[in-house]
């Protein structure tokens, strides 16, 4: 084994790696998110609940061992070695925790409100490699941990009790505050550094903020209901059932707009209806209300005026998302949202569209596709 060592110290790879270490976090940070996009698929698939378990398991180690190497805890042991590589693991798993929860969260946001939690994530992600040099801040550590530790809680419960609500995300939250003043506990206990470095009272009031903040964030409805996700959401002509499949009839818009199925111009007819098709991710066994909520743009006082709720349950576990649909006749013409929300009115996306009346227009680019 001490012969091995030897020749690992002494070799090309090792020289190779002393060399550039200074690009070495960029390329963890780089490894931790390709990994996660490539592998990556349902929330409640045993693999991926597997690796969100290990990164977040490995985290609370690598952590662990880091604060302690300060106090020489390792001297004369197997992990003395391999100490200096500790901030490469803690940055590798902030990395790909933070990856992961941006591609879980990218499939449940909308551009409405609740991006702005989505662009909290997609930050963190990118600040963990222009932080790599404040690694060793004590502050900044127990800081990202307890977020991470907090988003990995709330995705991880409501899939493995099957129910998620207002409830439910409450002792999500509590059990990852207490997890992490425990934490923080245990190694302010037994690491001397640890105790010169930190005031005990004001890490502790940064976590209450930032636990706090988070709360503010769900109260207003600003982080998206993960982890349901809207797989579909599209305004169409018509809709029907046939052999186990939703036939939807709509109309596409320009071949170079690539991030939205249907065309936001819709073309009406007094009389006809005007369909919302979606289709809705869930983990296996979650039984959720979903509703659609349709507003219609009053120009006259520059509001939007909520016209009706309508409801339909949803079951998880198919891999295209639960299908469904609710429609509306004789809508006015000017510009239109359907909200697919939650029964706590969390927002999972938004169909936008514009109703266009005139006798003289018909739609255009229609296409029919199953479901």
């Amino acid at each position: 084994m001490k012969r091995t060592l030897v020749k690992f110290r002494n070799s090309a790879f090792r020289r190779y790696l002393r060399k550039y270490q200074k690009y070495a976090p960029l390329v963890f940070f780089i490894g931790g998110f390709i990994f996660d996009s490539l592998t990556l698929g349902r929330i409640d698939r045993l693999y991926d609940l597997i690796v969100l378990c290990l990164h977040m398991s490995s985290l609370t180690v690598a952590l662990y061992l880091y604060n302690l190497a300060d106090d020489g805890k390792w001297k004369n042991t197997v992990l003395e070695r391999y100490q200096e590589y500790l901030p490469l693991a803690i940055q590798f798993f902030f990395g790909a925790l933070s990856s992961a929860y941006v591609i879980y969260f990218s499939r449940s946001v909308s551009l409405s409100k609740t991006i702005s939690f989505f662009i909290i994530l997609v930050s963190l992600l990118v600040a963990n490699e222009f932080l790599k040099k404040q690694i060793s801040n004590k502050y900044l550590q127990f800081s990202l941990y307890f977020f991470v530790n907090f988003t990995f809680f709330t995705f991880m419960i409501p899939v493995f009790i099957k129910v998620m609500n207002t409830n439910i995300f409450i002792i999500s939250g509590l059990l990852s505050l207490l997890f992490t003043i425990l934490f923080i506990f245990v190694i302010y206990r037994v690491s001397p550094s640890t105790r010169k470095e930190i005031h005990i009272g004001r890490i502790l009031g940064i976590v209450f903020i930032m636990y706090a903040s988070i709360n503010i964030f769900y109260y207003f409805r600003l982080i998206p209901p993960v982890p349901l996700a809207l797989a579909n959401g599209i305004v169409a002509h018509n809709v029907e059932v046939k052999n186990h499949n939703y036939v939807v009839t709509y109309e596409t818009d320009e071949s170079y707009v690539f991030w939205r199925e249907h065309r936001l111009k819709f073309i009406h007819n007094p009389g006809e209806n005007v369909y919302i098709f979606t289709s809705i991710f869930a983990p296996t066994d979650i039984e959720k209300l979903i509703s659609h909520r349709w507003n219609w743009y009053d120009d006259t006082i520059n509001e939007w005026q909520v016209i009706e709720d309508i409801g339909y349950d949803i079951t998880g576990g198919r891999d295209a998302g639960y299908r469904g649909y609710t429609f509306k006749n004789n809508l006015k013409q000017g510009l239109w949202k359907v909200e697919v929300i939650t029964k706590e009115e969390l927002i999972l996306g938004v169909v936008d569209f514009e109703i266009i009346i005139n006798p003289t227009l018909h739609p255009r680019g229609l296409v029919v596709k199953n479901f």
